[in-house]
């Protein structure tokens, strides 16, 4: 019996020892922001993630120390902020704790001297029972800025940038869903005014640049005949707000829309994001349509005129369309939205080109829906890229190289190169992305070379905007293996999938990669050096350059010829 007695008090011990040893890698400060953008930094905070007793536990910064009082317990995570009445103004939700006491109704934590994290730089320790167990150094271990939110995940910091306000959607996946598929200048148009009429109750749009006459027109009726219709638009657009949107934004409000903007800066409030440049609208809470234009006449130009190239789907499905609310829902609801404010405009002018269609709607089942958020999960379209076994067809407005110095997307293509896919990128010719020393010719002419030196099925060529009769290639496609298809507003550049509010879909399964294969193969076909045969393409490995260079060179035998025919 004393033996028995014995062996549990060792074993007590142990399990102790292990519990004590557990508990001090427990805790760890997973997210903090020293530099807000309230001044005097009020709201600054650290979160501390763990379970169990916060006694003994202390967060120093060298010049000041805090402590928690007796009996504080950590279920998951606990806040800390500076001053929690702003922070609960920012924030919307009060911290657990707060070092100066502002609000009665939130605990204070034990300070000692000047606890306040710099700005530019400065370091922080937690400590358990004076054994140190985190420190945390900037600039060092990260990258600082204004706004920005220095957040933990699986041991690294800093794995996208975070900024106060912004959202954290994850990654998920809904099966068995139908939709039709639907491309631009061919049929959007047709497609979007569908969606309107399917309206019964509520319509919330989301959008960039809404500019079209006819779909405020069309909304104005739907809203005016009792439909809640909710309208978040872009409140500094590159070049403004035109005249056009203003008319736009005018006539459905008149109509009784609610049209809000998302504003820089509105009193204490910063705006998360660099722009909001999603494209998307959701219908009675089940439906979803999605494209990489604009609402205005080149992304959804009437029947018979001409627009822009771009992809989009309606997607009939209530989960895909409450995932969809709940993005809308969280960003309506940021400090940075304001009310739009109303000002005379006048309609957006015709395009006045004609335009015969090509591509009709088509609907498809049975496919598998992937929501893509900016910046969120923008991480998924270089997963796509990267997962491509046998091919992959890229058709982009532009490809920017980013701050590195590279394109992670460019080189996720590069690298399926490598493992034997066939990659094809088509980009944009029109004359604002190619009149520039560094635009998409010269893209096109670095994407060749690495194919050339490295010997791969890689090809870039430019979009021969004639042939096409289309006013410019605004997609933002991916296709791979001819399975998958990316359909979004992410440029790529390094400012759409890190810093701005963008909206996608990856489709899979049902056949509907097919339809938008379909089109790229038509719009390959017709990029610049090659025609529609597809019978010159070893002239436009190079975005048509070698061509121009041969037409160039036959000029000038043939003036060489007929000098040398004078002199005989």
């Amino acid at each position: 019996m004393k033996e028995q007695k014995t062996f549990c008090s060792i074993l007590l011990v142990f399990v102790l020892i292990i519990f004590l040893a557990s508990s001090v890698q427990a805790f760890q400060i997973t997210s903090f922001c020293p530099d807000t953008w309230v001044k005097g930094e009020g709201d600054e905070f650290f979160i501390i993630s763990g379970d169990g007793s916060l006694s003994g536990l202390m967060v120093t910064d060298g010049e000041g120390s805090l402590k928690f009082p007796e009996g504080s317990f950590c279920r998951g995570s606990v806040t800390v902020a500076r001053e929690g009445r702003i922070y609960t103004e920012i924030h919307k939700t009060p911290p657990d704790y707060e070092i100066y006491d502002t609000d009665p109704d939130i605990p204070d934590a034990i300070r000692s001297g000047n606890f306040q994290m710099g700005n530019s730089g400065d370091e922080i320790t937690l400590t358990l029972n004076k054994k140190t167990i985190q420190e945390i150094v900037w600039p060092g271990d990260f990258k600082k800025g204004e706004g920005r939110v220095h957040v933990l995940k699986d041991g690294v910091w800093d794995i996208r940038p975070y900024y106060i306000g912004q959202s954290d959607f994850e990654p998920e996946t809904f099966y068995d869903v139908s939709l039709t598929a639907f491309i631009s200048p061919d049929c959007s148009y047709e497609v979007f005014e569908d969606a309107v009429s399917d309206a019964d109750s509520k319509i919330k749009l989301n959008v960039y640049e809404f500019t079209s006459p006819e779909i405020s027109g069309m909304l104005s009726v739907k809203a005016a005949g009792g439909v809640s219709l909710e309208v978040l638009l872009e409140g500094g657009p590159v070049g403004g707000i035109s005249s056009s949107e203003y008319y736009a934004a005018s006539e459905i409000i008149d109509a009784g829309a609610s049209v809000y903007s998302v504003e820089t800066e509105n009193g204490h409030f910063h705006s998360p994001y660099r722009y909001d440049h999603a494209k998307y609208m959701t219908i009675d809470g089940e439906n979803v349509l999605l494209a990489s234009e604009n609402f205005g006449r080149t992304g959804f130009p009437p029947a018979g005129t001409s627009g822009n190239r771009g992809y989009g789907v309606y997607i009939r499905d209530a989960s895909v369309a409450s995932y969809f609310d709940n993005i809308f829902e969280t960003d309506i609801k940021g400090g940075w939205v304001a009310p739009f404010s109303k000002k005379a405009g006048s309609p957006e002018e015709s395009l006045g080109s004609s335009f015969s269609r090509v591509f009709e709607p088509a609907t498809f089942t049975g496919v598998s829906v992937t929501p893509v958020v900016s910046p969120d999960t923008s991480c998924l379209i270089e997963d796509m890229i990267s997962s491509a076994e046998y091919s992959v067809d890229i058709e982009q407005a532009y490809i920017k190289n980013w701050s590195s110095g590279e394109n992670p997307y460019l080189n996720a293509a590069i690298s399926a190169a490598e493992r034997g896919a066939d990659v094809r990128i088509l980009l944009d010719s029109y004359w604002y992305n190619t009149e520039g020393e560094d635009d998409n010719d010269e893209m096109a002419d670095y994407i060749n070379a690495v194919a050339q030196s490295k010997n791969l099925s890689l090809r870039a060529g430019l979009a021969d905007l004639n042939s096409l009769g289309v006013e410019k290639i605004h997609n933002k496609a991916v296709i791979t293996d001819g399975k998958s298809v990316l359909i979004s507003s992410v440029n790529w550049n390094e400012n759409s999938p890190c810093y701005n509010r963008e909206a996608g879909v990856i489709l899979s399964g049902g056949g509907v990669a097919a339809y938008y294969s379909d089109v790229f193969e038509y719009d390959w076909e017709r990029r610049q050096g090659c025609g529609a045969t597809g019978s010159m393409e070893v002239l436009s490995d190079d975005g048509g350059y070698f061509l121009k260079c041969m037409i160039g060179l036959f000029v000038i035998a043939l003036f060489a010829g007929i000098y040398a025919k004078r002199r005989m």
